[in-house]
């Protein structure tokens, strides 16, 4: 049994002085009186949702049950309009005013609440950090993004996510149901579940941008064109953040789609979203309570984890800021937070560091996160940057794993990923554990451990601005080797094929004919697979 080891504070009115009109977190006392019960869970909870359980060791327990909805009756009955209500904490996110607040606060089984933000959403509120960064009409360059992290390989083996059910959560996603690059995961009913939890309107196919870019780069599939990295897998879209503020509320928005989501079955979580600043100060967090179990987004993120649901976040855009440190709930232990690399492999100057504030490795890994190819709302491709660029290229890869390997839990698919990176044996808290890569987690998760460890392979040097660079491999004399060196349009420029002598380690490679830029080199021995970064001044 995964057992949830962050406790849900009931104190929550005391950080503001005198009660006002707004969006209330209504917290219960107790779940007492409810007609739900352990032993017949598909009153509540989907099949597949009972044996995603079951495979992670997770019981049903109370905190699954609805909230007693004789309590949410007497709150409307005060006045309270209750938008959702969340079962994890117990509660009721009403909007209320002052008059309805004090006779609310006063039921006897009202333990607390929590100002979230206002009834009315401000209009021209500040630009979201996650938002990405674009450049216009710069052309497609989907292959590099692919291949960075072995995603063309596991196409090659039929891995598209058929069957695993991903839950994203973000701004919007206009365009999804019109534009030929979604049509097929339309058409073909892989949008399985949707729902607007901010404006409650019905229809997530509106608002802002950015969840449809995060989206293509999973989802996305125009011939000849574009390429997400699990075109085939199930999506629930959910809307939950507001783009024009921000406040507590967004928050709770994240933690109702996380319930829904666990309800529904879904095999993971992709949230591109992250909170450490509000437009109301008092809602701000510390750099100190970066620990993974003060923010509210970081609780649900860590009550997702405890119910066996992956979840993958972005780790934030502050990293040119002087916060710097990942947002929450990227701080969460369990929870796969990205960070972004460029093109040459170097850390991109946006992305949010570690640590945490208990001393804990952040981001966990990495993916291309500047100039990432997208498909955007009206259709045309083009490139967006950020940490939220990255982190859907991991969930792609994550997803390619629970498809290859059904019977892993989730804390063994974490430490597969992780054990794929390519810094696993030296982390740091700016790229994590590296750069992830399918082939790898594919060996190490069959048990067919390579030979020799990767990371004994050498291409020097690296970036060169000379006409030939050396590779080295510890490995044993007398194995075949194939080397393939890639340019960013994931075409074959060089491709050597040999026996490792003694004569030929480190093997010459002449690299004249190359132009300036990125290349991937695949090296493939006995047992050993490696994809590495050559720049060619």
């Amino acid at each position: 049994m995964v057992k949830n080891s962050i406790v849900w504070c009931c104190v929550f009115c005391a950080h503001i002085a005198f009660a006002q009109e707004g969006k209330y977190a209504v917290l219960f006392t107790d779940k007492d009186g409810t007609t739900f019960s352990t032993e017949n869970p598909l009153l509540f909870l989907s099949q597949k949702s009972i044996d995603r359980r079951v495979k992670n060791g997770v019981t049903v327990s109370e905190d699954d049950f609805p909230v007693n909805a004789d309590y949410v009756a007497q709150v409307k009955s005060l006045g309270g309009d209750v938008l959702f209500t969340s079962r994890w904490i117990n509660a009721a996110i009403v909007q209320l005013n002052e008059n309805e607040l004090n006779g609310i606060s006063l039921l006897p089984f009202v333990a607390s609440y929590e100002y979230l933000g206002p009834i009315d959403t401000p209009s021209g509120g500040r630009s979201r950090k996650i938002k990405n960064k674009k450049d216009s009409n710069l052309g497609v360059v989907n292959q590099v993004q692919l291949s960075m992290l072995g995603l063309d390989d596991m196409h090659t083996e039929n891995i598209y996510g058929q069957g695993v059910t991903v839950a994203v959560f973000d701004s919007g996603f206009p365009g999804v149901d019109k534009v030929d690059a979604f049509k097929a995961i339309i058409e073909g009913g892989r949008v399985t579940y949707t729902q607007d939890i901010i404006g409650k309107s019905g229809n997530v196919f509106q608002y802002d941008e950015h969840g449809t870019e995060v989206l293509s780069i999973m989802a996305a599939n125009q011939t000849g064109i574009f390429l997400g990295g699990i075109p085939q897998a199930l999506y629930q879209l959910y809307v939950t953040e507001d783009v024009t503020s921000e406040f507590r509320i967004e928050e709770y928005n994240w933690l109702v789609a996380a319930e829904k989501a666990d309800s529904a079955g879904v095999d993971i979580i992709h949230s591109s979203l992250g909170y450490n600043v509000f437009d109301d100060p008092a809602m701000d967090y510390t750099k100190d309570q970066l620990d993974g179990q003060t923010a509210v987004i970081s609780k649900a993120a860590h009550m997702a984890l405890s119910k066996g649901i992956f979840v993958v976040v972005s780790a934030g855009n502050d990293g040119n800021t002087s916060w710097s440190l990942v947002n929450p709930p990227a701080d969460v232990a369990g929870v796969l937070a990205v960070g972004s690399i460029t093109s040459t492999g170097s850390l991109s100057n946006f992305s949010s560091v570690g640590p945490t504030a208990d001393g804990r490795i952040k981001p966990d890994v990495v993916a291309l996160g500047s100039s990432v190819s997208v498909i955007k709302s009206n259709g045309n491709t083009g490139f967006t940057s950020g940490t939220s660029a990255a982190a859907p290229l991991i969930t792609s890869l994550v997803v390619g794993l629970i498809q290859t390997f059904p019977e892993l839990t989730v804390p063994e698919l974490y430490d597969l990923v992780i054990a794929s990176g390519s810094m696993n044996k030296n982390p740091n808290n700016q790229k994590g554990y590296g750069v992830p890569n399918y082939m790898e987690a594919k060996i190490i998760g069959s048990g067919d451990v390579p030979a020799t460890p990767t990371a004994t392979i050498y291409l020097y040097p690296n970036p060169v601005s000379g006409d030939t660079v050396k590779l080295e491999m510890d490995v044993p004399i007398g194995q075949s080797a194939t080397i393939h060196i890639y340019n960013l349009q994931g075409q074959l420029i060089l491709k050597s094929m040999g026996e490792i002598t003694y004569s030929s380690n480190p093997i010459e490679l002449d690299v004249s004919g190359l132009r300036a830029g990125l290349y991937m080199v695949k090296i493939e021995t006995e047992g050993v697979l490696r994809t590495i970064q050559l720049v060619k001044l």
